[in-house]
């Protein structure tokens, strides 16, 4: 199961209480204070690993609660701290305060981490007070209380290209044809209800990741239909190839539907207006797309590229001018 964004409350280890204790033993008549420190409580740490690709394993369980430290004893014996409570997430999870509404951190890279609750310190023992005039200190201190607050975990995919368009444009039959993936592939539109990942080899040495995203409507960066749901994953991609459909199934015009996705994306976030883009128009055994490929070429003043999943037409000049585009993002 694909989950890109889950709420947890997390909740640090309270520290240990130090131990009011007095030495007793036979022939030991003035015995001091050997009362212990108590030990610190865990901490909640959230680390980005390699290997996860989802937030599921949050998503059915809410409370992370880090153990507590435990008590100080007698014999100046310090009671033990608690191990650090360690939560694993994908690369790309973004960590928010619920209630502050600030962000902790922004997990982009494998290793990367964050302390999301602090446990706390162990309270001393009454050896601590011992001097020269308290030779018999009842005094101690309690182990201080841990951190806690609910956060937001976002998820957004981290991709060299993220494959955008309206719904059935042949986004996810692109994909199973360019990589190994195997998103769900219909006849009907929202057939892909989550973003899929595959792995693209240009040559011998050189791949790319790319994103299917699922299709975008009027209105997505409002939160209509799952908008800003899919939106936040096309954030971190380099290069975008924008699928446009020749024949759409509702009958519209495939140079609108070029403008209203363009539209939903400078909205949401005005960068990706900027964000290098390559048009394609897909299904191209369709005789409607080579009149839809000189439309969109005449009216953005730019190379428009046409392809077929199906008969694998076009592919090859579409890796080759994905390949110059990375090149140029990598050597700006």
């Amino acid at each position: 199961m694909f989950v890109d964004r889950a709420r947890i409350h997390v909740a640090g280890g309270k520290g240990g209480d130090g131990c009011v204790s007095f030495r007793r033993e036979k022939y030991v008549p003035r015995g001091g204070p050997n009362g212990g420190d108590g030990g610190n409580g865990g901490s909640v740490i959230i680390e980005a690993v390699a290997g996860v690709d989802s937030l599921a394993a949050l998503a059915h369980r809410h409370h992370w609660n880090a153990r507590h430290g435990e008590q100080g004893r007698s014999d100046n014996c310090h009671g033990r701290s608690a191990d650090d409570l360690l939560i694993q997430v994908p690369p790309g999870t973004v960590v928010i305060d619920q209630k502050g509404g600030f962000r902790l951190k922004d997990l982009a890279s494998p290793g990367d981490r964050v302390t999301a609750a602090r446990g706390g310190k162990g309270g001393k023992g009454n050896t601590r007070f011992k001097s020269s005039t308290n030779r018999t200190p009842r005094q101690f201190t309690p182990g201080e209380p841990s951190e806690e607050r609910t956060l937001i975990l976002e998820l957004k995919l981290i991709a060299d290209v993220g494959l955008i368009g309206k719904p059935n444009a042949g986004k996810s039959t692109l994909l199973s044809r360019l990589s190994r993936a195997r998103p769900e592939i219909a006849d009907y539109p929202f057939t892909t209800k989550f973003p899929n990942l595959g792995q693209v080899q240009i040559d011998f040495d050189r791949t790319f990741v790319m994103a299917d995203i699922p299709g975008l409507i009027e209105g997505a960066h409002a939160g209509v239909g799952l908008g800003l749901e899919f939106l936040r994953h096309v954030e971190r991609t380099r290069v975008l190839v924008h699928l446009v459909e020749p024949r759409p199934m509702d009958e519209t015009d495939p140079l609108e539907n070029y403008r209203a996705v363009r539209n939903e994306l400078s909205q949401y976030d005005p960068a990706l207006a900027m964000r290098p883009e390559i048009v394609v128009v897909s299904k191209g055994e369709l005789p409607e797309a080579a009149r839809t490929a000189q439309r969109l070429s005449a009216e953005l003043e730019i190379p428009v590229l046409q392809l077929s999943a199906v008969t694998g037409q076009g592919l090859d000049k579409l890796l080759h001018a994905v390949s110059e585009q990375l090149i140029q993002c990598a050597n700006p």
